[in-house]
This record gives structure tokens, sequence and C-alpha cells, in this order.
């Protein structure tokens, strides 16, 4: 059986002056992708329309009730109570429990054997942030302020609890740090009274520790007065700018 060779490739001719031009190199058309021809066979597909927004909704969320946030479990929060706040919390302790239980709606008590007030949510509560309110108000009873002012933490939702030491605004030791400390409660605690009338604030000085209670606005006036008597300022020089600041204040509400 003959089998034919197959035909050999056409030698190039050789150029003028029968010298070689070497290896000729074919042009191979591209490959292009399937996505690719389908975009250049519509017009105008390739480029995005900037004229067309694209349609956005906005998302319509239902308020949600505490009972759905609560969801079946119940939550506790814990207050440690030092041991010179016993005797306070065993004699107001009526005034303490009953905004907690009545108004809102929480379960309360208070562990003999690891000296924490206990509050948890039950079935009734209806809010989710009563138990911060909760917290906050036996929080700043256990700090020092009184039942009357602690209260407000609950009735009103724009006040705030701060504490700082007296060694974070000035590192002082011994009898300047007494100094400090006598310069911030005034005679008889006349600057102390002072400063809570003209910034509607109430303070407490436990040693080095000073705690502040009010809205944000008059914490901050409260605040830089404590700290400009700290550094040294004059008491009669805290009193005009804490009065310059805040009839600027009321003026601007």
């Amino acid at each position: 059986m003959e089998v034919e060779a197959p035909a050999a490739a056409p030698s190039p001719s050789p150029g003028p002056g029968g010298s070689d031009p070497g290896p000729q190199f074919v042009s191979v058309a591209k490959k292009r992708s399937k996505r690719k021809r389908e975009m250049q066979a519509e017009p105008g597909a390739g480029r995005m329309e900037a004229d067309s927004p694209v349609p956005c909704k906005r998302p319509d969320f239902p308020p949600v009730s505490g009972q759905h946030l609560l969801d079946g479990n119940d939550e506790i929060r814990k207050v440690a109570v030092p041991a010179h706040r016993y005797t306070p919390l065993k004699e107001n302790w009526l005034k303490i429990f009953t905004p907690i239980v009545e108004h809102l709606h929480l379960q309360v008590r208070f562990n003999l054997k690891t000296r924490n007030v206990e509050i948890k949510t039950c079935k009734d509560t209806q809010e989710i942030g009563s138990l911060t309110k909760a917290a906050d108000f036996v929080k700043a009873f256990v700090l020092g302020f009184q039942v009357e002012d602690a209260l407000a933490l609950i009735r009103l939702d724009d006040l705030f609890l701060e504490t700082f030491d007296i060694t974070d605004v000035k590192p002082l030791k011994g009898d300047h740090l007494s100094r400090a400390i006598g310069r911030i409660a005034g005679k008889g605690g006349k600057t102390k009274f002072t400063i809570e009338n003209v910034t509607r604030t109430r303070i407490v000085l436990a040693d080095s520790k000073v705690h502040i209670l009010g809205s944000f606005q008059n914490i901050k006036m409260a605040r830089t007065a404590i700290c400009n008597l700290i550094l040294g300022s004059p008491p009669s020089k805290v009193y005009g700018n804490i009065r310059a600041v805040a009839s600027r204040a009321a003026d601007r509400f």
C-alpha cells in the first residue's frame, strides 16, 4: 500500500541578489471572549450611562419593643458596695427599692455574701434601658450622692456621672494634695456649693476622687473650674470664669 507523502511547503523565493530573506511571520486572528463579542455587538453597552441614576430604596424597620429585645433572657447588673456605704444603704433601702421596682419594673436585692446590689429584669420589664438607669442610680448613691439627687438619673435621660482623680490633673502628694482638696471644698464647703449652684451639678469629694453628676455641658464647666482650683487658681478668679461661661451658655440656649 502506497502512502502519499505530505506536500512540502513552498520555499520562499530568494530576494533580489539571491539572498535568503529568512522565516516569514504569519498574523493569527486573536480570540475574543464571548462576553466581549456580545458587548461589542450591542451599541452603547460598554459604557455606563451617567444620566440614569440607580434607584435606591431606603430600608424601613419597624420599632422593636423591649420584650423582643430581651428575647426571654433575664439580664442582671451588679453594683459593688464599699464597707463605709453599708449603713447609708440600709437606712435608705426603701427609697432605693421603690423607684426601681414600681417605676422601672425590675427586681433588686442586696447579696450579703458578695456585698453587691443585684438588679435583674423580669417579664414585667418594658424598656430595655431600665436596667442601665437602675444601675446608674444605685452607683450614684454608692459613690456618695443623696438619694434625691441620684433619683434624677431615672427621671431624666441627659444626666451622666463622671469621676476623675485629682492626681490625674496634677501629680500632688502629701500636704500639697491636702491643700488642693481644701481649695476645691472651701471653708465650710463654700467653694463646692458655689460651683454646684452656678453649673447646676452635684459634686462629691471622696479623698482624692471627684464625682460629678449633671448634664454633659454642665459637667464640662464644673470640671474646668475644679481643674483650675487644683492647678492653683484663686477661688475668686474661678468664680468669675464659671459665671461668665454659665451666662454665655444660658444666652445660647
